[in-house]
């Protein structure tokens, strides 16, 4: 591996472990145990910077999400057992922790890169985020961890200029609802559609770019995209920080979307996303897991996205 020793950085928690919303259910702790094998097995895993999570705090949740939000949240927490907020989307006893904890992780990302202490960083954090809007838990998600962060980097640092990019399967409806009204934003997305959430063909604000694709789209049609829609508008809009929702679920092998990507699909957008960061953004890129739910296409996707953050 080429570059300096613990330019990437890599966020986890234990915490993330302890959520779980039930027996098969696809969103599950063995996620990021499949990300940490297959990190290690690749000869990736010593090379990083590894760090653990700190908790956001409420007024960081707060630039997002609302109080009476974080309240019902705090509210529904059960001492034992599951508390659907949705049907697809619970809370046991550990949740509440776990997703404070990938809310911050995002925040500390962004700390890192802005103070230098980290040319790039992949938060390893479960509950996903790109799912929950202001007041509502969906799709496995209950804060909206890249919109919070995306706001943490605008209300500390100062900038005027933080790009979103979303490959996940399904749209980010979460984080359109957190920052479709907020200009120092531009989100960049695809997404299967018609599909879950059945969103995002009808942009809410100016600063989404939302392209949605057929099912069965493969790489040919997603590099497409990429060279000739959401590369023209991150050349444009010159971000000075790039925050990634990385999802692994538009992959072949995930039965959860009906896509066509693979690892060297992920590979190259990563790569395509390093060229913008190098250009305006002085490298500075936080990516945070979403997706992705068939463990071995989750672990290799994620592997050869990290190999290219950290120049291996």
């Amino acid at each position: 591996m080429s570059g300096s020793c613990g330019a990437t950085a890599f966020i986890s928690h234990p915490s993330c472990v302890m959520h779980e919303m039930g027996k098969g259910h696809p969103e599950c702790p063995e996620r990021l145990a499949a990300i940490q094998d297959r990190l290690i097995a690749a000869g990736v895993w010593d090379y990083l910077l590894h760090l653990t999570a700190q908790p956001a705090t409420r007024e960081q949740l707060l630039r997002v999400h609302t109080e009476q939000y974080l309240d019902r949240l705090a509210v529904a927490s059960p001492a034992q057992g599951h508390v659907h907020m949705e049907p697809d989307t619970a809370m046991n006893p550990y949740t509440l922790n776990a997703a404070y904890h990938a809310a911050g992780a995002g925040i500390q990302g962004v700390d890192l890169v802005m103070q230098g202490k980290a040319q790039n960083v992949f938060c390893s954090m479960r509950p996903p985020g790109h799912h929950a809007e202001r007041e509502s838990a969906l799709g496995f998600c209950f804060l909206s961890n890249v919109a919070i962060a995306a706001k943490h980097a605008m209300a500390v640092y100062g900038l005027e200029r933080v790009a979103i990019i979303d490959f996940d399967v399904h749209h980010g409806n979460g984080t359109e609802d957190c920052l479709f009204d907020e200009p120092r934003a531009l989100m960049v997305s695809i997404f299967q559609h018609p599909f879950f959430p059945y969103s995002g063909d009808v942009p809410k604000g100016p600063n989404m770019l939302n392209v949605s694709m057929p099912r069965a789209s493969k790489g040919a049609e997603f590099r497409d995209v990429v060279t000739q829609q959401w590369l023209p508008a991150l050349h444009e809009f010159k971000p000075q920080l790039i925050l990634i929702s990385a999802g692994f679920d538009a992959h072949l092998e995930d039965d959860m979307g009906s896509m066509g990507l693979v690892e060297a699909d992920y590979a190259w957008v990563t790569k395509q996303i390093m060229k913008i960061a190098d250009q305006y953004s002085e490298r500075r890129i936080v990516s945070m897991l979403e997706g992705g739910y068939d463990l071995s296409a989750l672990a290799r996707s994620v592997t050869e996205h990290i190999k290219v953050l950290s120049d291996a």
